[in-house]
């Protein structure tokens, strides 16, 4: 098994679900983003995100696309991620997860990349721009190495091609709750029950549910049909608050704002 399937396999043991935050890797710099991986891990996250920068947005809104831009401009590299990351997974009592686009991947070789990031201490990837039609090689390196491949299913995706995606992914699938891209909604769609509902009838996977998350009411409303929830521009969006107050100062406020959610599922 998988980090990951042990993690849900813990979880489902304890009856609990799963937070997810997303952070972005170098924004402001690579030392910041170590301390609020261990805030948000000290605070009673499950799992973390950790979004490798990229030039073009796959499916990133304004917030998160900011934040790579932060961290493009301070030059972070991918072999500096793994540093970082290699250092101080043994340490964290949750697993990390890559979110990155194919081209990364490409780049460096899918075996390398998968390697690499085992060596650091990652636990799986998410690929939002890699289709499932040619997906199947890293599905095979994935699987032999037991690294999980999380892949997404949005609203608009048909149901055959729902099934295919489910089929070639590991982990958990990664839901998407709003066609569009990521970032703070003040209200979420009720078909996503409705969707999920259908979802979790076609696959043994856990569940999760991602974009637009931000307050204690979208958490109370999505906890009881999803396995986990991902919550990610509403922390990127108090990280980049390090630019006019005291990292210590948002530190803490990230940290209470996760225990504001956490309270709610």
């Amino acid at each position: 098994m998988s980090q990951i399937d042990q993690l849900f396999q813990r979880l489902r043991d304890s009856g609990r679900k799963a937070f997810m935050p997303f952070v972005t890797a170098g924004d402001p710099d690579l030392q910041f983003t170590a301390a609020v991986l261990r805030e948000l891990v000290a605070r009673g996250s499950s799992m973390c995100e950790l979004g490798i920068t990229y030039s073009d947005p796959v499916a990133d809104g304004p917030t998160i696309q900011a934040s790579y831009t932060r961290a493009l401009e301070k030059h972070v590299k991918l072999a500096a991620i793994f540093e970082m990351l290699g250092g101080l997974t043994p340490e964290l009592a949750a697993p990390v997860v890559t979110m990155l686009s194919y081209a990364i991947v490409y780049r460096r070789g899918p075996q390398r990349y998968v390697a690499s990031a085992k060596a650091a201490g990652a636990a799986g990837a998410i690929i939002p721009d890699l289709p499932v039609e040619e997906s199947d090689a890293l599905v095979e390196i994935c699987r032999r190495e037991d690294f999980s491949l999380i892949q997404l299913i949005t609203p608009t995706t048909p149901r055959d091609r729902a099934l295919r995606i489910a089929e070639q992914t590991t982990g958990f699938i990664y839901y998407v709750s709003v066609t569009g891209i990521t970032g703070e909604r003040e209200a979420l769609p009720q078909e996503i029950i409705d969707n999920v509902g259908w979802l979790r009838e076609q696959t043994p996977l856990p569940i999760c549910i991602g974009f637009g998350i931000s307050r204690a009411e979208h958490v109370r409303m999505l906890s009881p049909v999803a396995d986990g929830l991902i919550v990610g521009s509403a922390i990127v969006r108090r990280v980049a608050e390090t630019a006019s107050k005291p990292r210590a100062e948002v530190l803490s406020e990230i940290g209470e704002y996760v225990a504001e959610l956490l309270a709610a599922m």
